[in-house]
């Protein structure tokens, strides 16, 4: 069985629209999982850097979640 079969990755239902979803909600996730793990270490005492680094973990995770939904990497 083909793992694109199974889990819709290549060609999801509603195309691009819900790849970009998808993208979207792991990017989110990882926005707040970053911003939370900043602050409760407080190694990030400025509030506006702390949003900074989430939100460039967050461009990264959108990005690189949708390149592996579109078939431009291969997931590990």
């Amino acid at each position: 069985m083909d793992k694109s079969d199974v889990a819709n990755l290549v060609d999801p239902p509603d195309g691009l629209k819900d790849q970009i979803l998808n993208a979207g909600i792991l990017a989110g996730v990882g926005f707040f999982s970053t911003l939370a793990s900043v602050q409760a270490t407080g190694i990030i005492k400025d509030p506006v850097t702390a949003v900074v680094a989430a939100g460039i973990s967050a461009g990264l995770e959108f990005f690189l979640s949708l390149a592996i939904q579109r078939g431009l990497k291969k997931g590990e």
